[in-house]
């Protein structure tokens, strides 16, 4: 096609669509993400700093650190770290509780500090002297004392790994596989590929009539399988099996995309929801999908339009401060919610999509 022969503003306008689906260069996506931490870290959330809301955040941040130049973000995690004493979540079982412990391991990789993960220590030895692995029904007062819904495999298992990695003791790498597969087992649909958010929605249906399936809840599994899969050493004889599985729900994931390049918050009913966008799942998927080409589990050719679709879409949630909107607040299934709408978990997602992006397109 010869732009040059078109009338003017037809011209502008192919231009503009052809672009529409390119990623921008590494430093723009960098110069992005920063601006996303800066909002956030301006305005942090209401939960406490050692809670699973935040934590999530800082699990995008560590992402970040990682290939910023700015000292702000390391000095960020650290003072976290420093003012919770490097303490947990207060309740013993709950995965939620562990989230924050990714980010104490990550200063620990370099500061070599071990009271930065001596609670996580003490807390993952206390649950293996005496573990909850009767019931994974999500029912009852106790129903958080086990993984038994799907946001706790992102939660959970990574802190375990990771502090298997810090201490050398095979234990903690025992426990996460062992129950990352009691939990699947039980919340794994193998027709449809994608995970109940937990045993109450295995019987619910949208209104039309397919399983109640949330994007974030999805996006909290594959996302805690870059983060296992990142953990474990390339010759544990558990990877292929998350290999296989992590493969399987991308694809399906990746079938359930929408035009604009989002997912909704039902995967399987999205016009049950309004908007017809949500980034939190988004933001999770888009950095899988990435994390699973630079890491050689997914096939570019397959996968990179759905980023470039899927990073377009994230950036077009992202008003000129640099707050990521279209999060879906704090919930346990898909929902209809404001479009203006955030919580740290968002921020946390698009961080992790972005660092994914930059090493994806630094290539």
């Amino acid at each position: 096609m010869n732009l040059r022969s078109l009338p003017l503003a037809l011209g502008f306008s192919l231009l503009a669509l052809l672009r529409l689906g390119a990623v921008p260069a590494p430093a723009e996506v960098l110069a992005k993400m920063e601006q996303v931490a800066d909002w956030q870290l301006a305005h942090p959330a209401r939960e406490k700093t050692n809670g699973w809301v935040q934590g999530a955040f800082y699990t995008g941040l560590v992402a970040l650190d990682g290939i910023s130049a700015k000292p702000a973000y390391h000095a960020a995690l650290l003072q976290v770290g420093q003012e919770n004493n490097w303490q947990l979540g207060p309740r013993l079982y709950m995965a939620d509780d562990l989230c924050v412990g990714q980010a104490y391991l990550a200063l620990y990789r370099t500061a070599r500090d071990p009271a930065m993960i001596a609670a996580l220590k003490a807390r993952c030895d206390a649950i293996i002297a005496a573990p909850k692995d009767d019931d994974l029904s999500f029912r009852g007062p106790d129903k958080t004392n086990r993984w038994s819904w799907c946001d706790s495999l992102y939660m959970a298992p990574p802190a375990w790994l990771g502090l298997a990695v810090a201490t050398g003791n095979p234990a903690y790498r025992d426990y996460a596989v062992d129950h990352w597969w009691k939990t699947s087992t039980f919340l794994y649909d193998p027709q449809e590929h994608l995970f109940f958010r937990d045993s109450s929605y295995f019987k619910q249906r949208e209104p039309n009539q397919q399983k109640v399936f949330w994007s974030r809840g999805n996006g909290w599994v594959l996302a805690g399988l870059a983060h296992v899969l990142d953990l474990l050493p390339a010759n544990d004889p558990a990877r292929p099996r998350f290999e296989q599985q992590f493969r399987e729900l991308a694809a399906r994931v990746r079938e359930l995309q929408q035009p604009n390049g989002a997912w909704a918050s039902s995967l399987l009913d999205p016009a049950s929801c309004t908007p017809d966008k949500e980034m939190s799942g988004t933001g999770f998927f888009c950095y899988s999908f990435a994390w699973g080409i630079n890491h050689g589990l997914l096939d570019a050719k397959v996968y990179e339009p759905a980023i470039e679709a899927a990073w377009n879409a994230l950036l077009g949630a992202v008003t000129p401060e640099g707050k990521v909107a279209y999060v879906q607040p704090i919930g346990a299934a898909p929902t209809k919610f404001p479009p203006g709408s955030t919580e740290a978990y968002g921020p946390g997602a698009f961080l992790l999509a972005g660092a994914q992006i930059y090493q994806l397109k630094a290539r």
